[in-house]
């Protein structure tokens, strides 16, 4: 009889055999021969085996949730962990805890340096109370009597610089000089921070600006007159003046005439530029930014008076010798284009762009001398700002056809910068003539080199690499030695081998055309005639005017380190001024390049805003 095997297959039952319970007791199990089953699972060899031997170890397990481990795994685990702590996590602990060496910063490159020095010329030039952190040993306070008699200027004309190495206060290169270096802000203020200097470039600004805003009624919205200068002489005077005394801006002791005009489209208009640039630049200071771009509203109608429309100088011969303006709708242009950025107002652009204004302005008569950016031509420096608008904001209609021709006309001014088209001459050790070998050629150098860095770096930010010249093709990197090779021509690669800067290099003039410089702060007054000893001296300056460039050297490279030939050693405002924004510009501080947005900060969306996408369409 079979019966059934439930785990596979069939066993035959003997009934004449011992029952179950005998077999079972009297069973000798063979230990060894079950030992073949250890293939068998846990489970499977129990059935065999029977109860487990109790003297046996087994291993111990702990349930983790999602998986079974043995315990002798996770103490291996843990010893493991704690030894690496030690060997890895303590050392590193501890470097952390150490007190951190810090990299030096990587040293200043020689245009920082450089800038640095350049800066300090301003505070030199300063007239007025000086502030107490002024850092200019020998200079005090000047000027405080400046049109205290005039009935409609509350405390007098107190402040603003003397302009060169005399004691005279000119406002139009006055405002040339702040709106060039309020323009350097504006595009280069992230290096001014990098360097420590943003602070300093600013106080300088608004030392200027603060002045410029004295010389006219900047409350009103009409206006019908503006000072011109404070101080003055006249070619060959022989009567006590600027020009005829020679004494310390302290010690003063003669008349000091206030100049003013009805007419004054060239001065109104730079002025408003100053105040229109200088409002973008202390855009975080409301209240400020506000007044400024007030009173370049209120200048800036009084420029562009139909019937007064006389330039600012004509006539005047305290004015006429020194800063003789010969035109005025480069300064329109330059003026409209700031204040369309300062405002936002697209008349100011319009304007800007009137063909009636180019033609006005000589846009398209590729004159040579109209490509050098200067105190009294400020048509490359507008052509530029204009071109700006269309790099980055492409206005199109109806502005295209004329901003077009601006940056044609930009192309071609830095054609007339290459050495290879013969346009200007060189100097043998390679610095260029803009003003055709005249005296204080660096001022108009430093304006070009400034211009050419600029564009580069608007090239840079628009992905364009380079422009055409006829049929050349120049690129970014043409620019930029033609700016370098300048500036460092400058700073001391001439065969002169000397820095034209007072205070930079070893090698620089000592005996610079500048009153305060030339004679010893000792506490005693020189009179008019008294001081002349000190102008007619052979000696070095006592007084060190750090910072100040020079007129610069002849068409030969050669220079003649004398205080009385002013041609070669006076500093000037706009010298320095063309000098700083050179500078900033050149210097790789914090990374280089220009900020794109800053400039358009007031200026609105060209274009209407796209309207909202349509609902989703519902069944």
């Amino acid at each position: 009889m079979y019966s059934t095997n439930h785990w596979g297959g069939s066993f035959e039952i003997q009934p004449d055999s011992a029952t179950e319970d005998e077999q079972s007791r009297n069973m000798d199990v063979d230990r060894a021969a079950l030992s073949r089953h250890h293939h068998l699972d846990e489970t499977q060899q129990s059935w065999l085996l029977g109860p487990p031997d109790q003297n046996q170890k087994k291993d111990k397990y702990i349930d983790l949730g999602c998986v079974v481990v043995k315990r002798k795994l996770i103490k291996w685990a843990l010893w493991s962990t704690l030894i690496a702590f030690l060997v890895i996590g303590v050392p590193v602990i501890i470097v952390k805890s150490l007190p951190k060496h810090k990299d030096p910063p990587p040293p200043p490159d020689e245009y920082s340096k450089a800038l640095h020095k350049a800066l300090l010329f301003f505070n030199a030039q300063k007239s007025g109370r000086l502030p107490k952190n002024n850092g200019i040993s020998w200079r005090g306070n000047s000027g405080l009597q400046d049109g205290s008699d005039l009935s409609d200027v509350k405390g007098g004309l107190v402040g603003g610089y003397y302009d060169a190495g005399d004691n005279i206060k000119f406002h139009f290169p006055m405002a040339f000089s702040m709106s060039l270096l309020s323009w350097s802000v504006i595009e280069y203020s992230h290096k001014y921070k990098a360097l420590g200097e943003y602070d300093h470039i600013r106080d300088i600004i608004k030392w200027g600006t603060d002045y410029l805003l004295l010389t006219f009624n900047s409350s009103a919205t009409s206006i019908t007159k503006i000072y011109t200068q404070v101080g003055g002489a006249e070619v060959n005077s022989t009567t006590p003046d600027d020009h005829y005394c020679w004494e310390r801006p302290e010690d003063m002791d003669y008349p000091r005439k206030v100049q003013q005009t009805s007419s004054a489209p060239d001065l109104g208009a730079e002025v408003a530029a100053a105040l229109a640039s200088a409002s973008i630049v202390f855009r975080d200071d409301a209240t400020y930014s506000k007044k400024l771009l007030k009173g370049a509203s209120a200048i800036y109608n009084f420029a562009r008076d139909m019937g007064k429309r006389n330039m600012y100088s004509l006539g005047n011969p305290a004015i006429a010798p020194f800063y003789n303006s010969t035109g005025y709708w480069d300064e329109y242009m330059w003026a409209a284009a700031w204040m369309f950025y300062a405002s936002g107002n697209r008349s100011y652009v319009t304007f800007a762009t009137d063909p009636k204004l180019s033609k006005n302005a000589k846009v398209s008569l590729r004159i040579p001398d109209l490509s050098v950016l200067s105190w009294d031509n400020k048509l490359p420096a507008a052509e530029l700002l204009l071109t700006r608008f269309r790099i980055f904001l492409n206005p199109g209609y109806p502005y295209e056809d004329s901003l077009s021709a601006f940056q044609t006309a930009i192309g071609l001014n830095f054609c007339s910068d290459l050495q290879r088209f013969n346009v200007f001459n060189f100097t043998p050790g390679g610095m260029i003539q803009l003003n055709h070998g005249g005296p204080q050629p660096l001022q108009y150098v430093v304006n070009a080199a400034f211009l050419a860095s600029l564009y580069a770096d608007y090239l840079d930010a628009s992905n364009i690499p380079g422009w055409s010249c006829g049929t050349y093709y120049f690129t970014v990197d043409d620019l930029r030695s033609f700016a370098a090779s300048q500036v460092q021509y400058i700073l001391g690669n001439n065969p002169k081998k000397m820095s034209y800067i007072v205070g930079y290099g070893k090698n620089y003039p000592k005996h610079v055309h500048h009153r305060g410089a030339s004679i010893p702060h000792d506490g005693v007054k020189y009179s008019c005639t008294g001081g002349w000893k000190w102008r007619d001296s052979r000696s070095p300056n006592p007084n060190t005017i750090i910072g100040a460039m020079v007129g610069g050297p002849d068409r030969h490279d050669g220079f003649s380190d004398v205080r009385s030939k002013f041609g070669y050693t006076e500093p000037t405002m706009v010298g320095n001024a063309g000098l700083v924004a050179a500078l900033i510009s050149m210097t790789n501080a914090d990374g280089g390049g220009i900020d794109k947005n800053t400039i358009f900060s007031a200026v609105p969306p060209l274009y209407p805003a796209n309207p909202p996408p349509p609902p989703p369409w519902m069944p």
